[in-house]
């Protein structure tokens, strides 16, 4: 499953809820799992949700960190309310309209994606695909205006904007080793 497919589940949540939870495991360690994905202090406070919109504990800072991403998909995540507002306009393939920057948290790193296209799911020869490790994504507002002279080579050496050309654009800012060197072509 690529991120799309992996976005419209998670924001959708019709498919994932009988085969979620057998797949939920601890209640303690799925929230354990799903803090883990950004900095202490936010996810310390922030609602932990699974993928399916079960709500695991209530948060009082506005952030939503989930466990996994869906069933075979162990990378957690923890976003702001724009970052969130912006996977569920992926989730609808309609433009996110984003108002103010947004952020999302991803230390355990991310599954293989084409750098250029949201909605690819077949990786074709001279295409870019990435395995990002841990990593922060941020959210602009005007994101067409604002990134166009920001590279989208990941291979660049710092951040650089993945899905460029797109209403998805955004900001990716490794922090750590890819997850699967080697993975980008």
């Amino acid at each position: 499953m690529n991120r799309a497919s992996l976005w419209m589940t998670v924001v959708s949540g019709t498919t994932l809820a009988l085969s979620f939870a057998a797949h939920a495991g601890d209640k303690d360690a799925r929230i354990a799992r799903a803090m883990s994905a950004g900095p202490a202090q936010i996810a310390a406070k922030a609602r932990i949700m699974e993928p399916d919109g079960t709500v695991l504990r209530e948060g009082s800072n506005g952030w939503t960190c989930m466990p996994s991403m869906g069933p075979g998909m162990d990378i957690p995540l923890c976003n702001d309310a724009t970052w969130m507002a912006f996977m569920q306009a992926f989730a609808e393939k309609k433009a996110p309209n984003p108002t103010s920057v947004g952020i999302g948290y991803m230390f355990a790193g991310d599954m293989p994606v084409n750098n250029d296209d949201p909605f690819d799911t077949t990786r074709d020869p001279g295409e870019t695909w990435v395995t990002e490790g841990p990593h922060i994504m941020v959210i602009v507002p005007n994101a067409e205006s604002t990134l166009k002279d920001m590279t989208s080579d990941p291979n660049a050496g710092g951040p650089y904007v993945m899905f460029k050309n797109t209403p998805y654009a955004h900001i990716m800012i490794p922090t750590g080793p890819r997850a699967t060197p080697g993975e980008n072509q």
